[in-house]
């Protein structure tokens, strides 16, 4: 297996962006992903989208001069998973999730990134799942076409609180979406409860994947407390043809107790997991 492992800026918020990326390249990782987060990441849609080549231009050439490749540029819109949701009812807050997702693909295509990641929708109190999952594959089905366009790939993050927040749920909205790959993070569903066997099918439409360690009620846990077969995890994606990036993705915020593991120390110990189970995986 080709093995491309990346790091997200967002896995260090505490240091200036560029001191992020350094700290990637010093890891010895080929790639970073970019996080958009409206409200709290380095780089924000509400900045850098106001100019979305430049602004992706930009980010290129800073990558470049640490060596570093965009693996993935990750876009969400708001604080919480609901208010611009690709599936909400109001028809004025859908027109705005695509004008952004829009620039966003200018965005990535000017920064030298081949992979978009955004979120899958949720569901709403006012009205069924059913209608709600029809919006989101009609929303998503738009994107993958506009994506496609440009020659770039498109993938949705299955996660908690999602309108895709089991493994059956996920496949389900794949499959509803032609050409739409996953970001998959099995951490959501470990936490859920849910063993890799249950998980790993999900393998087939993985275009992404975020790394991090995980057990039954912990979104993120230590590398000597994670019940993530990880070995595994990259055999069924090689099983699969996967060849995009893997990304080590710790984050360190106030949720879902993610500011409780030493993000440097662990970034490095699931590294050197991964790296010797691709070594594994190609004898």
């Amino acid at each position: 297996m080709n093995l491309k492992l990346s790091c997200p800026d967002f896995t260090f918020p505490l240091l200036p962006h560029d001191a992020a990326l350094q700290v990637i390249a010093l890891l010895g990782l080929r790639g970073a992903d970019i996080g958009l987060f409206a409200g709290r990441s380095h780089l924000r849609p509400e900045n850098e989208l106001r100019r979305p080549f430049q602004s992706g231009a930009l980010l290129g050439r800073r990558l470049e001069r640490h060596g570093l490749a965009a693996a993935d540029i990750f876009l969400q819109l708001h604080e919480n998973f609901t208010d611009y949701a690709v599936n909400h009812p109001e028809p004025a807050r859908r027109k705005l999730a695509r004008q952004q997702f829009l620039k966003t693909l200018d965005y990535a295509a000017a920064a030298g990134s081949k992979h978009v990641t955004i979120l899958p929708g949720v569901s709403f109190k006012s009205e069924s799942r059913v209608a709600a999952l029809e919006r989101a594959a009609d929303e998503l089905s738009w994107r993958v076409e506009e994506a496609g366009a440009m020659k770039l790939t498109l993938g949705v993050e299955p996660h908690l609180g999602s309108i895709a927040d089991t493994p059956d749920r996920a496949m389900q909205l794949a499959a509803l979406v032609p050409g739409l790959g996953l970001t998959l993070d099995y951490a959501h569903f470990t936490r859920a409860g849910f063993p890799d066997h249950l998980i790993e099918p999900l393998a087939a439409r993985a275009t992404h994947f975020h790394a991090r360690c995980a057990r039954k009620g912990r979104l993120q846990s230590s590398f000597k407390e994670n019940t993530i077969n990880f070995g595994r995890a990259v055999q069924k994606l090689n099983k699969h043809r996967f060849k995009g990036w893997i990304a080590v993705e710790y984050v360190w915020i106030d949720w879902e107790h993610c500011n409780e593991v030493d993000v440097l120390s662990e970034t490095i110990l699931l590294s050197q997991c991964l790296a010797a189970a691709a070594k594994k995986s190609v004898r």
